[in-house]
């Protein structure tokens, strides 16, 4: 092992960092939540439901995409449970899944505007 450019060793500080890690398990859900985001459609079609609920044709419309395109896109934010949808008719309406997607893409937003 490569000995610390400060000189010291952190044992303690090391040991119960390793303690507290997370399991592997829940790491790589992490890691796969944010490889959804890093689809600039998906982040697109993400915006667009931060600001209201809607319909695959109006948010196809909102972001200049085939529906089916959009469809393709919903899937995958729903298996990531990043949006939810529900039923009215025929017609299904899409929002975010909850305040935690709201407050991660509000604070992407604000971390990129700085």
């Amino acid at each position: 092992m490569q000995s610390c450019a400060c000189g010291e060793k952190h044992s303690e500080f090391v040991e119960q960092l390793r303690q507290e890690m997370p399991q592997d398990e829940m790491l790589y859900d992490i890691a796969e939540l944010f490889k959804v985001f890093g689809d600039s459609t998906r982040v697109r079609i993400l915006y667009a439901l931060s600001a209201r609920e809607l319909c695959v044709c109006d948010l196809a419309d909102a972001i200049s995409m085939t529906q089916s395109a959009v469809s393709h896109q919903l899937r995958i934010l729903k298996q990531a449970r990043l949006v939810r949808f529900r039923r009215e008719g025929k017609i299904v309406y899409y929002s975010l899944a909850d305040a935690h997607v709201h407050t991660i893409f509000e604070q992407a937003l604000e971390h990129i505007g700085e």
